[in-house]
């Protein structure tokens, strides 16, 4: 399977999350889906450079995002002392919400709906 899609859906992915980092400012869109989008995006993001069955991508990818969501309730920014970098702050997050990984969840199986239905089951291919 050719890895340029996977790379296109990153970038629009990717641009959309930035979009809504900086621009958006509500309580629907910023917190939750914008979180949802995590995962899709970082999914791609792996199968953008390296190919990896759908079940242990999502799996490994979901378990990511639940470990930094867990990073957050450690309070790992203000630990490292970086509590005044955006960057850090944007990309670890600062506070824990457990609907964070619901919507990480939620990402997850609308990734695996996307691929069952993108990707023809084993043995149903037309020659």
């Amino acid at each position: 399977m050719p890895r340029r899609p996977y790379r296109i859906a990153f970038l629009v992915l990717l641009v959309t999350e930035v979009l809504i980092a900086l621009f958006v400012r509500d309580r629907i869109i910023r917190p939750y889906v914008g979180d949802f989008l995590v995962m899709p995006l970082v999914y791609c993001a792996v199968q953008s450079v390296r190919r990896v069955p759908v079940g242990p991508a999502v799996t490994g990818v979901l378990l990511f995002c639940y470990l930094v969501e867990g990073l957050q309730y450690l309070h790992i920014v203000e630990r490292l002392g970086l509590r005044g970098s955006d960057f850090f702050t944007t990309l670890i997050g600062r506070s824990f919400e457990v609907i964070d990984l619901l919507m990480y969840t939620l990402g997850a199986a609308a990734v695996l709906w996307i691929e069952r239905r993108r990707i023809p089951a084993a043995g149903t291919r037309k020659v």
